[in-house]
């Protein structure tokens, strides 16, 4: 019997993996919080979601061709480079720099409390994949 690894701790590693990301560019925003006409980055998670439930879509279904001039059902469901998009800033500064420097420290801890969360959730299921292969 085989263990698909991609089924059973999947989609706390791509949390994972995003909230890595993420916490890149908070880092970054706050690295440039002096530096002029720097703009405040931040991911977009709704469109990430919809990208990998495209891929996961696409990668559970196929498509049956009864012809062969028939197009395949097999194609990129887009770039991750997309859901990096501009902060739009609250209020305006002198130097044009959009960053706020509380704003992001405040997303950057609320960051780390998901990626804590999405460890957490990872860490459970290698606990059960363990306890499945001791047979408990």
């Amino acid at each position: 019997m085989s263990i698909n690894f991609e089924k059973a701790v999947g989609s706390a590693e791509r949390a994972l993996i995003y909230h890595i990301q993420r916490a890149e560019v908070l880092s970054n925003n706050i690295a440039n919080s002096d530096t002029p006409n720097f703009k405040a980055r931040d991911l977009d998670f709704p469109a990430l979601l919809a990208e990998q439930s495209k891929r996961v879509t696409a990668t559970q279904f196929s498509l049956q061709t009864t012809n062969l001039k028939h197009i395949a059902g097999n194609g990129s469901a887009g770039e991750d480079g997309n859901a990096l998009l501009y902060r739009t800033p609250n209020q305006s500064s002198l130097d044009q720099n959009t960053v706020v420097q509380q704003v992001e420290l405040a997303k950057y801890t609320e960051n780390e409390i998901h990626f804590e969360a999405a460890f957490a959730r990872l860490n459970g299921a290698f606990k059960g994949l363990i306890k499945v292969l001791r047979g408990e």
